[in-house]
C-alpha cells in the first residue's frame, strides 16, 4: 500500500498521480503500485512540487510495517533504535524565553480590576 499527500501542488501533478493511483480525498493519493514504480512515482512529485509540500508512506518489512519520506516539510523523519519517528522543528532559541512586550488583557484586569 502506497499513500502520497500533497499541499499546495500543481494541478498538472495531481492529475500525473491519478495515472497510477486513486485520488481518494483531495492532494490524498492511494493505491498499490511495484517499488519500482513507487520510487518513479516520488522522484516525478519530487521534481514537480514546486512551492508544494508532499509525504509518501508506504509498506515495508520493518518493526512499524511502514515508512515515510517527505518532501519540503518541517517536520521530518529520524530513524531511533529501528523505529522512525518524526522531528519536530525547534522554536527559535531568540523567541524562546523572551517575554512578550506588553501586559495581556486578562493580566490588565487582574491588576488593575475590570474596565
Amino acid at each position: 500500500m502506497t499513500v502520497i499527500v500533497l499541499t499546495n501542488c500543481p494541478a498538472g501533478l495531481r492529475g500525473f498521480l491519478t495515472r497510477w493511483l486513486i485520488e481518494i480525498s483531495a492532494g490524498v493519493f492511494i493505491g498499490n503500485p511495484s517499488a519500482r514504480i513507487r520510487d518513479l512515482l516520488w522522484a516525478e512529485v519530487q521534481e514537480y512540487a514546486d512551492q508544494g509540500r508532499a509525504l509518501l508512506a508506504h509498506t515495508t518489512n520493518n518493526e512499524q510495517g511502514f515508512t515515510f519520506l517527505t518532501h519540503d516539510h518541517a517536520w521530518h523523519p529520524v530513524d531511533h533504535e529501528g523505529l522512525t519517528l518524526i522531528r519536530r522543528p525547534s522554536r527559535d532559541s531568540a523567541s524562546a524565553g523572551q517575554r512578550p512586550k506588553s501586559w495581556s488583557n486578562a493580566a490588565k484586569r487582574r491588576r488593575f480590576g475590570r474596565r
